[in-house]
């Protein structure tokens, strides 16, 4: 392994780009500020910001962290004071907006300048002979897309939601999809953390994380790997903090040094605003892309060392009782070598030994993951590779132990949850058809990547999305913009305008809704909405603020009024009802997941939401053999294939100013970088290697060779701190790279992690 220059003290490459602060601290409160440049924060939104994931307020829309039933004065984070700042935004994009615009002109504006137009305010119909989008009304909006949806084949619609919709939406939705005949129902989690739902549900049977709060008051290790805590969910710094100031330790696993995991300025303590902070990670290990399952297989190593050696190591009870499968993983470890594991991960034996080493001596650990560990094609596998890693100290169902993926959008599990999901058999349909009084469809839908490829083969021709920026945000989206405008219908539901709006199909409806902290009026009075956190919380969630325009309608009206219109009346299914009261909406989900949702209208509301519950953390393995299951790779790197000459694994990044494919702002402060996001990051030595210069332009080109060539032209070279055979640019920019086909073969989840490359110099 080539060896890189380190400060000792940060060991960090000085010759790079980074931040030389904490997360935290001031730097946050100047992230927020450049939000609200020119637009003033008024009295409600600070009142927002003030009742924010606190009981009887509103439920932040960025991060899906847990709200704790004892908040902090101020319990929201700089991502959460941007995205609400920014729902609230005072700016309109009124129809006056589209009536000297073509959607031509409007794509000549950036990502940035698209939201900045405002928020929506008037229901929308493109005009294909004046390429105008014009102003219409509810009645001809739900009128029109009714009559088209009656016109297609069923099998060729796609109803995608975004992480955004509260349970109450995303059950309508998904009752709409299938009474008009079809389980394409793919949301966010598709293209984030569907890998957690597969392989989770098939080695300990549950489709989510195992920990609750109270679990990180009581661990003594915590092990991160790929998550960027202080940009997706700085709220969480809290309770490493917390955890970090009574003795547990913090190691992380990741290619980029971010700064959340290495230091955090707590905003709320006056002695660390005027200088103090909190290391998080004692030891911080730059696995490279696709490494974390060789990693992980050197720690289980270790362990097998430290029981053949002393004995008592492994918890051989909990292996007997709860277990299927250890002695095929021991095989496993015990023929892989040391030298295979340290090629494939780019860490050092002595590394991997010691973090070995501190989880055998560990009482309780927590291994926390994001999507650097999921977002590859053998995700899936190294998932697994983590839980065989937990399994071995018994270290899930108990207090203060677990596995736990850290979620971005803030409601996508619980959608998940009440049935957002394209495989019938993870929704009690049965039950559903008795209840509602039709024949729910039994084939298997389209997932994010099937909804791509089918749009790029003809085989989908409509497209409802329930808020989201879909066709920028998957994957080949290079490829898939052309096919996108000849889909015979499009309705997008938003609150602003972006790029996927401006690429409008033969039919074309543009609906603006209400955000989540607008107040919701309706027949019996306000309305209260609920969501559901990464720890499997559900919470109320009550919005406060004057809507941003008259026009504006709630989601579950808007999914009401396409209902009324599409579908044939059924007695069974009041959507009028349900509109005018969204508790009747609750009391259908409380009798379908009695389980679940017990006490719904009450519990929603109690500090910290209520538990929906989990088997495994109780250990009641909900699996094929009945069992947590431990399980061998087909092979011990997370990437599709060895690197060739020439070629570098691409990692996708999101910068602190960004929330998915909303840019806040252009600065991503976290890693000392601003301005330009065309650039691709690659080590200094890496770029010396190459032939290539600091600043000088280049084409990215993707390496999977699969007849269809893809590149991202004029980005620049940029030095910073990453592994060898590594580079590093944002997502959705390049985007167009990622082959629709490379995804996680057990979940398909697109490797946003793990693309093979190679870069071309330009003149």
């Amino acid at each position: 392994m080539s060896q890189k220059r380190t400060d000792p003290e940060t060991q960090q490459d000085p010759d790079t780009p980074h931040y030389g602060g904490p997360a935290g601290g001031w730097g946050s409160l100047e992230g927020i500020s450049k939000v609200i440049v020119g637009q003033p924060p008024t009295a409600a939104v600070l009142d927002t910001l003030r009742r924010q994931n606190k009981p009887n307020g509103h439920m932040c829309t960025s991060c899906a962290w847990a709200k704790p039933a004892k908040p902090h004065l101020a319990e929201f984070c700089e991502n959460g004071a941007k995205a609400t700042i920014w729902d609230l935004d005072r700016r309109t994009c009124d129809p006056d907006v589209f009536a000297s615009r073509t959607v031509e002109d409007l794509r000549k504006l950036s990502d940035h300048e698209l939201e900045s137009l405002g928020r929506l305010t008037h229901p929308l119909r493109f005009d294909p002979e004046t390429r105008r989008y014009v102003e219409t009304t509810w009645d001809e909006a739900f009128a029109g897309i009714g009559a088209a949806l009656r016109r297609l084949d069923p099998k060729s619609v796609v109803f995608y939601t975004s992480g955004r919709a509260s349970l109450e939406t995303s059950f309508m939705w998904q009752l709409l999809a299938r009474m008009y005949g079809h389980n394409n129902l793919p949301d966010s989690s598709n293209m984030c953390h569907e890998t957690t739902s597969v392989a989770l549900k098939k080695f300990i049977g549950s489709p989510v994380g195992t920990c609750v709060l109270e679990d990180f008051d009581h661990c003594d290790l915590m092990l991160f790997f790929g998550q960027n805590t202080g940009s997706n969910s700085p709220r969480f710094l809290h309770t490493l903090q917390q955890a970090r100031q009574r003795g547990c330790r913090i190691i992380t696993f990741n290619p980029v040094r971010e700064a959340g995991l290495l230091r955090f300025r707590n905003p709320q303590q006056i002695t660390q605003m005027l200088g103090g902070s909190t290391e998080i990670s004692q030891l911080y290990l730059q696995v490279r892309p696709g490494g974390d399952m060789a990693a992980i297989l050197g720690l289980i190593k270790r362990v097998l060392e430290l029981e053949t050696a002393e004995g008592g190591i492994l918890d051989h009870r909990f292996l007997t009782e709860h277990t299927t499968g250890f002695e095929a993983l021991k095989a496993h470890a015990d023929a892989t070598g040391w030298d295979e594991i340290e090629a494939l991960s780019g860490l050092s034996r002595d590394h991997l030994r010691e973090v070995g080493t501190a989880y055998a001596r560990s009482k309780r650990v927590i291994a926390m993951y994001g999507m650097g560990l999921t977002q590859h094609v053998r995700g899936g596998e190294t998932l697994g590779m983590l839980v065989n890693l937990m399994l071995l100290r018994g270290n899930i169902g108990r207090l203060g132990a677990g596995i736990s993926p850290v979620r971005g959008h803030s409601n996508v599990q619980g959608q998940r949850t009440v049935g957002i999901s394209e495989k019938p058999e993870l929704v009690p349909l049965d039950e559903m058809g008795r209840m509602f009084g039709f024949s729910p469809p039994r084939e298997t839908g389209h997932t994010t990547v099937e909804a791509a490829q089918g749009i790029l083969d003809g085989s989908v021709r409509g497209f409802l999305q329930m808020g989201g920026n879909f066709a920028i945000s998957i994957p080949d989206s290079g490829r898939v913009m052309p096919a996108w405008e000849g889909l015979d219908l499009i309705v997008n539901v938003a609150t602003k305008l972006n790029r996927s709006h401006l690429l409008p199909g033969r039919q074309t409806w543009l609906l603006p809704c209400l955000v989540r902290s607008e107040e919701d009026e309706q027949v019996s009075g306000p309305q209260v909405v609920s969501i559901e956190d990464s720890l499997s919380h559900i919470y109320a969630s009550l919005g406060r603020n004057e809507p941003a325009a008259r026009m504006l309608l709630s989601e579950p009206a808007i999914v009401a009024g396409i209902a009324r219109a599409t579908l044939e009346p059924n007695p069974q299914v009041p959507w009028n009802d349900w509109v005018a009261d969204y508790s009747r909406v609750r009391a259908c989900i409380e009798a379908l997941w009695p389980d679940k949702f017990l006490g719904y209208e009450r519990r929603m509301h109690e500090p910290g939401g209520f538990y929906k519950g989990n088997a495994a953390r109780e250990r009641r393995w909900e699996t094929e053999s009945g069992k947590a299951e431990f399980s061998v790779p087909e092979s011990n790197s997370g990437l599709s294939r060895p690197l060739g000459p020439g070629e570098y694994t691409l990692v996708t990044l999101r910068s602190n100013d960004q929330f998915n494919t909303t840019i806040y702002g252009f600065s991503d402060r976290l890693r000392g970088l601003s301005g330009d996001r065309m650039i691709v990051l690659m080590n200094p030595a890496e770029i010396a290697r190459a032939g290539l210069a600091e600043g000088q332009k280049v084409r990215l080109v993707c390496a999977e060779e699969d007849g269809h060539p893809r590149g991202v032209a004029g980005l620049t070279v940029t030095a910073y701190d990453l592994p060898d055979h590594c580079v590093a640019a944002y997502y959705p920019e390049v985007n167009p790279v990622i082959p629709v086909g490379l995804h996680d073969r057990m979940s398909k989840t697109p490797a946003y992690k793990g693309v093979p490359v190679r870069l071309e110099a330009m003149q």
